[in-house]
Order: structure tokens, then sequence, then C-alpha cells
């Protein structure tokens, strides 16, 4: 049991506070295609499929990515492996300006994409500084460097109208680049690290550490996750182009309005981790799921005319929601999924605090990959129906799966193994854990 008496608070809140700005960074990187991509998309003449694919395909990469890079921060040191990750990030995305064909913009996209597995090594390193009581605030905390989504979709369109999609590529590669700089040289290796050392422990094999990737639990959580984060990735990189498509905006607008969403889907997972803290991980994801599906199932009811044949003729009336009741459903939906999405990772370091990184990188592995699979199926749902709402039809059933899962699955272990404890107690599961590992 590692001691946390001995590390002082401010390397505490250094580690932290550098790590979200470095995350906030990485984030703006990572959402880069949601402003370029409709302009290269106009370039290149894409389709909405191919439109799809190209702003999803980062999220491909610094997905599959996340979980040997969560391994390897709990291996080697998260801020070596986080420095590594940033630098690697800028120079693809300098490269992404030399690209011209649709198959090149693919290939860069893969590349960009690295920065967006630095959310996996960000957990593995911060969670190191904090006890368990605390982890859920301090995770929350690095988990609303999200909004660096937010920061590309208000700046990148001005930099893009002013000078192309070429300078903004140019200017967050330049500035993640800098920032990698300033956070290797301002921050420490974590104390397991500096423990470890000097006892001479060697790091865990990577078979073992991915031992409890046999657990169905897991998996539960990883889809949890999926909808979370990869439906909140999928909308930040897709909202643009609805709002064009749907409402006829142009691009700059567009990125403002659509950072109404992704603002409150990054600053509010605070909230979320503070309350996972105090009020029980559990219950936040009733409430996440429970809210999340009323908006979706507003949000895919499409623009629709009816025609009632009337006493005296037809009548016809019309059933739309407007840009006022949208931007305010996103936020809602917004603000629930960001405390979700520290609920989630509430829950990894209380389950398996030897295996954060496998874990959380799995977990992570299966969040990005919804955002790398979310938009694809926006755009061929765009081509196949010719309906603009079809993307939230199909949030609406992923949050409805995932509520359904979570709520048998939990009420199941409760007859199972605790019949005489209350519905209110939160995350049985840990008294189970407990239990089989005495």
């Amino acid at each position: 049991m590692q001691d946390f008496s001995s590390i002082s608070p401010a390397r505490q809140q250094r580690a932290l506070w550098l790590s979200t700005f470095a995350f906030t960074t990485c984030f703006a990187i990572w959402m880069i295609f949601s402003i370029i991509g409709i302009q290269i998309k106009q370039q290149l003449s894409l389709n909405e499929t191919q439109f799809g694919l190209l702003i999803a395909t980062p999220v491909l990469s610094g997905s599959l990515l996340r979980i040997f890079l969560g391994v390897w921060a709990d291996q080697i040191g998260g801020r070596k492996v986080f420095t590594g990750v940033m630098l690697a990030g800028a120079a693809a995305t300098w490269m992404l300006t030399h690209a011209s064909t649709y198959p090149q913009f693919l290939l860069a996209a893969l590349g960009v994409g690295i920065a967006g597995s630095s959310f996996s090594v960000g957990v593995a390193y911060v969670s190191k500084w904090f006890p368990a009581e605390k982890q859920g605030t301090a995770l929350g905390i690095f988990g609303a460097g999200n909004i660096g989504s937010a920061v590309t979709k208000i700046l990148a369109p001005m930099v893009m109208v002013a000078a192309g999609w070429t300078m903004v590529a140019k200017v967050w590669a330049v500035a993640l680049a800098v920032v990698a700089i300033v956070y290797f040289l301002s921050t420490q290796d974590d104390p397991s690290l500096e423990e470890r050392r000097k006892s001479g422990v060697k790091p865990m094999p990577f078979s073992q550490q991915m031992a409890p990737l046999k657990n169905l639990q897991v998996w539960r959580f990883a889809l949890y996750y999926f909808f979370v984060f990869g439906g909140f990735v999928a909308l930040a990189l897709w909202l643009p182009r609805y709002l064009i498509g749907a409402y006829g905006m142009d691009v700059a607008h567009a990125g403002m309005l659509a950072a109404a969403y992704s603002i409150p889907a990054s600053l509010f997972r605070v909230v979320g981790g503070w309350m996972s803290d105090k009020l029980g991980a559990r219950k936040v994801m009733y409430w996440t799921f429970g809210v999340s599906v009323i908006c979706c199932f507003l949000l895919a009811y499409p623009d629709t005319q009816y025609i009632v044949k009337g006493i005296n003729g037809d009548i016809t009336f019309r059933l739309a929601i407007g840009v006022v009741p949208f931007t305010l459903l996103v936020f809602v939906l917004g603000f629930f999924m960001s405390l979700g999405k520290a609920a989630v990772y509430k829950h990894i370091p209380v389950y398996y605090p030897q295996y954060v990184g496998a874990v959380g990188g799995v977990v992570g592995m299966i969040g990005g990959l919804g955002g790398f699979l979310l938009p694809i199926a926006f755009g061929a749902l765009n081509d196949l129906t010719g309906i603009w709402t079809s993307c939230f039809m199909l949030l609406f059933v992923v949050v409805a799966s995932a509520l359904a899962w979570m709520h048998f699955a939990i009420r199941r272990m409760e007859r199972r193994h605790f019949p005489q404890i209350s519905r209110e107690t939160d995350l049985p599961e840990i008294i189970d854990a407990q239990q089989r590992d005495r």
C-alpha cells in the first residue's frame, strides 16, 4: 500500500494541473478534423460516409494505442510516455499539411490520433498521486481536458477562415510541441515509480497486467464508456457538420454552437468526479443513463409534418426542434455525459488499483472506438435514410442498452450474493470483490 502522507500537496497539484493542461492540448489536436475536415470535404468532394470516416480515423488510432500506452505508463512512468505521445502527435499534425489525396489524409489522420491516446497515460500517472478517496475528483479534473474539443471549435474556424486549414494544423502542431517540452521540464516521475526504483522491484509483466480483462465487469464498464465518451467524441466531431446541414449555419457559427455541447461535456467532468466520491459512482451512472435516454429520444425525433383530415378540410401542423431547444438539449446531454465519464473511471482505481493502466486503457480504448465507429455510422445512416436526426436514433439505442445491462447486472448481483443489502448500497460489486479476496 502506497504511503501518500509523504507526498507534498504542491507536488500533487503540479502533477494534476500540468497533466490536465497537457491533455487539453492533446484533445484539441485529436478533434482538429471536426473543423478542418469540413473544408477538406469540400476540397475532395467527399460524401457523408467518407467524411465520417475521415473525422473518425484519428479516434481509431488514438483508441487502439490507449491500452499499450497505459501499460507502458505503469511500467516506465507516465511522465516520459506522456511527453513522447505529445511530441509524436505534434509531428504527425505538422505532416498532415502535406496530404493532398483522400488516402493520404486518412494515413495522416492515423498519425494525428496518437494525441488522443494520452488519456490512458494521464489516468495512470495522475491516479498514482492521490489516495482512493480523492481519485474520483482528481481524475474528474484531469478528464476535464476534454474541453480541448471546445477550444478547437471556437478558435480553429477563425484561423481557417483567415488562412486556410493548413494554418490550423501548423499552429496546433507547434502548440502541442511547446506544451510537451514544458510538461517534461516541469513535472516529476510518479511516487510509485520512484519507490520501485529504490526497492529494485521489476514492473509487472504485460501478461499479468492483462489478467483482469477476463472479468466481464471490465467490459461492462467499457460499454458505459462507449456511450459517455465515445458518444461525446462522436458528437463533438459530428455536430458542426450536423448544424451546417440541418440548420443551414456557416462553419464559424456551427463551431461556436457545437461548443455549447463540448464545454459542459468536458468541464462538468470535475463535478462528476466529486459526486462519485461523495454520492457513489453507481448513482451517478443511473442519473447519466436515465437523463441521456430522454435527451436522445427527443433529439432523435425528425422534423415532421402531419396532415389531419378535419371536418372542414385538412389540418396541417409540424413538429420540429428549433435551434434553441436543440442547443438546450445537447447542453443537458453533454452535462450528464460528463458526469458519467468521471463515474466510470472512479470504478477503475477502486476495483483494480494495481492494473489502472491496463484496465483504464481497455475501457478507454472501447470508449475511443465508439468515437471512431459512431461518426462513420452517422454518415452511413445519413446516406441510407436521408434523415439528419438518425445519429441520435443510434445513440438512443446505445444508451438504452447500457442502462438495461447496468441495471439488470446490479440487481442480479444483489439477489445472488447480497439479498440482505439495501438497493441504495453503492457499488455492491466492491463488497463482492472484497469477500472473494479474503
